[in-house]
């Protein structure tokens, strides 16, 4: 295609300015406009034809293989791609979706015997603690009726 920057774009149409006019320069480029168009989707459509072509004859193999063989690391992460897409894609039926379905069943059994056996744990932790708090609690009483009956016994008595 045309390599056109923009100094030479300004230089074009500061030509076309002085050869055409200013009146007839509003007409010149909606002509031009619609010559870029067509040209335009004539060779989208020659592309477009020349890619038909080639898959027909088979000409996207043969670019896949040079592909691959000028890049073989995205050639081994597509491969790989491909071999995930096909484990996540089990038939149930199938001896590995049977056997992904009793994984499934004994994930579900293990997680149940884990949380009863917390549960158990955190009630027997709880038994625990409030024994612990009962002890406590009788201890302090015990010790403060030892306090009372030695404050009793301080206490002077009369002899009279």
């Amino acid at each position: 295609m045309l390599d056109l920057g923009w100094t030479e774009l300004l230089l074009i149409g500061i030509v076309a300015l002085i050869v055409v006019g200013p009146k007839d320069l509003p007409g010149l480029f909606k002509s031009v406009g619609r010559f870029v168009g067509k040209a335009k989707g004539m060779a989208r459509e020659f592309s477009r034809a020349m890619e038909d072509a080639a898959d027909e004859s088979g000409m996207r193999d043969v670019t896949k293989t040079i592909r691959s063989a000028t890049n073989p690391v995205g050639t081994a992460m597509d491969g790989v791609k491909d071999a995930a897409k096909s484990l996540t894609d089990i038939d149930p039926d199938s001896a590995t979706g049977r056997l992904s379905a009793e994984r499934q069943e004994a994930k579900k059994k293990i997680e149940a015997a884990a949380a009863r056996k917390a549960a158990e744990r955190m009630q027997r932790e709880a038994e625990e603690a409030k024994a612990k708090a009962d002890a406590a609690e009788s201890a302090l009483k015990t010790d403060g009726e030892t306090a009372d009956t030695s404050k009793a016994d301080t206490t002077p008595k009369d002899s009279a």
